[in-house]
């Protein structure tokens, strides 16, 4: 493919920044289009998800331990970082060698396209904004590198004499040859780079105003945050118990109790969050039962809902992080749909599908035993908010959420693990994942500069569906000593704890570990949050001045 006449006269920058402008455009208008066509099919979010989905499994574990729950804000810069190099690659390409930058793009715009349609989610039309995004950047990067080529010359055309003049400069000259009139060099292309900066800047602004006006509510999302915002949850016929009066001990850096929902940790496989329209949600119950069935929104609001604390844990949680929270939930018990439907005997797992197509595998005696496992419709006394699945997720406690806390939830199939696999387990991780006994220390703080003299040291502890019976905390390589639990809300909480120490000149370690109310204590063994949780001692350094 040989070089455009005259690429040799263009910039490297400005090939750069045509494709840049190009790309912005079209991804813009593609993203504006996926609000009004299908929101959950945008371009960004639909690439993202199948990078999510195709990650392998150690690229996931090291996201979350990186950024935690912003895992998904550094993907999107990630993916921001990609896009605008391929789209500078682009632009050089159309200007070296055309039209092979116009062909990468239209070709990246029409995968887009194909992505976006086999998503699980995917709707009749969620094929078109991919496709819009490619031709409006293919039709702004042709027209962008033309302004950089300025326009082509008019062909050079000799005058024409008239017929008599001719026939009378040939009766003067004698019978010799006319000689035509010499041809003038064609007028070379001259660039208009002013309107190739005022087009390219309209470009880029304008996919940035596209991208922006994407953002606001609109279509579907503006229904279900309106549905959000006038629902009034029934009240609960089994009302959760008031946190007790020990339960929180004040201290400065603690985790308090209860989380609020604005800081309740977000793991999940959704870039874009779901929209799910209350009034159209359907649960459908089947698989190994003897009865399937459908359960609508406002069928399950008007059964008699429950109320209950619940701590979730994150699988993912290193060793004192932070990938966990406690809230009071309201719902419908799990065992009473199942029984409904009847599981046959051989049955031992449900398998809950997200709208987004996640799966997670819960062991049936979980669902079904006297735990409050439910379909959560409230947290903290108000509606799910739509991070954390609304209309409906399941709350299950004693389980990791990978396993039971799907979010955005759309079905249950009762079948078996032998025959069924998840999304996690199809990636290496646990089938059942029961929560592991923990400890972690809140205060002081990792690195902290403490005056000598009275202190506290404090953290939270945990093992759902368990209990906690004890923690104790050990400084430097001392004997460990019994801390203070405060009154736990449940077996199904996280309880807060703290011990004095009159602390000493010098640098310290600190470490403390529980013991679970079965009379398990925690292991120092240190492991890795794969496949099926993190064990070991958590123990901060802090220097007493």
């Amino acid at each position: 493919m040989a070089p455009a006449p005259d690429a040799r006269r263009t910039p490297t920058p400005l090939a750069w920044l045509a494709g840049v402008a190009a790309v912005a455009l079209g991804a813009g208008i593609g993203e504006l289009a996926a609000r009004f066509l299908a929101p959950a099919s945008s371009p960004v979010g639909a690439v993202g998800g199948a990078l999510i989905d195709i990650a392998p499994p150690w690229a996931k574990d090291a996201a979350i331990t990186l950024f935690g729950t912003d895992d998904k804000i550094a993907l999107l810069t990630g993916m921001g970082i990609v896009l605008v190099l391929a789209a500078a690659l682009a632009g050089w390409l159309e200007v070296r060698k055309p039209p092979s930058g116009v062909v990468l793009v239209g070709a990246v715009g029409a995968a887009g396209s194909v992505v976006a349609a086999t998503r699980p989610d995917a709707g009749a039309l969620s094929w078109i904004p991919s496709l819009i995004a490619g031709a409006v950047a293919v039709a702004t990067l042709a027209g962008l590198v033309g302004l950089l080529r300025g326009p082509a010359p008019a062909r050079y055309e000799p005058p024409r004499p008239a017929a008599g003049a001719v026939e009378e400069r040939g009766a003067a000259a004698g019978s010799g040859p006319i000689t035509a009139a010499p041809q003038q060099p064609p007028e070379v292309r001259q660039p208009s780079r002013r309107a190739f900066f005022a087009w390219a800047g309209a470009a880029a602004a304008g996919g940035i105003l596209a991208v922006l006006a994407s953002q606001v509510r609109l279509a579907g999302s503006a229904v279900v945050t309106a549905a959000r915002d006038a629902l009034r949850l029934p009240a609960p016929v089994s009302a959760a118990p008031p946190v007790p009066a020990g339960a929180e001990l004040g201290i400065a850096d603690l985790a308090p109790v209860v989380t609020p929902n604005g800081s309740f940790y977000r793991i999940d496989t959704a870039l874009i969050v779901p929209e799910v329209d209350p009034a159209q949600w359907k649960l459908r119950v089947h698989g190994m039962v003897a009865q399937e069935f459908e359960l609508t929104w406002d069928e399950l609001l008007a059964l008699p809902l429950e109320e209950s604390w619940t701590t979730l844990a994150c699988v993912s949680n290193e060793v004192g992080g932070t990938l966990i929270g406690n809230a009071r939930w309201l719902g419908y018990p799990v065992r009473e749909l199942l029984a409904r439907a009847g599981p046959t005997a051989d049955a031992d797992m449900v398998l809950s599908r997200s709208v987004d197509g996640f799966t997670a595998s819960t062991p049936l005696e979980a669902l079904t035993d006297s735990r409050n496992a439910i379909l959560a419709v409230g947290m903290n006394g108000e509606p799910l908010p739509l991070p954390h699945g609304f209309p409906v997720r399941m709350v299950v406690p004693g389980l990791y959420g990978y396993v039971s806390a799907t979010k955005w939830l759309v079905e249950l199939e009762v079948t078996r693990f032998d025959t069924t696999r998840a999304y996690w387990t199809d990636r290496g991780w646990s089938e059942r994942g029961p929560i592991k006994l923990q400890s972690r220390i809140d205060v002081p703080r990792t690195g902290q500069s403490l005056d000598a003299g009275d202190t506290v040291i404090a953290g939270v502890a945990w093992q759902q569906h368990t209990g906690v019976a004890a923690v104790e905390v050990q400084i430097d390589d001392g004997p460990w000593q019994a801390a203070t639990l405060a009154t736990a809300i449940s077996d199904d909480t996280w309880v807060q704890w703290s011990m004095p120490w009159a602390a000493a000149s010098g640098e310290h370690v600190i470490r403390c570990r529980a013991v679970g109310k079965d009379g398990a204590q925690q292991t120092p063994e240190r492991a890795a949050p794969a496949p099926d949780g993190a064990t070991g001692w958590h123990e901060r350094t802090v220097q007493i001045t």
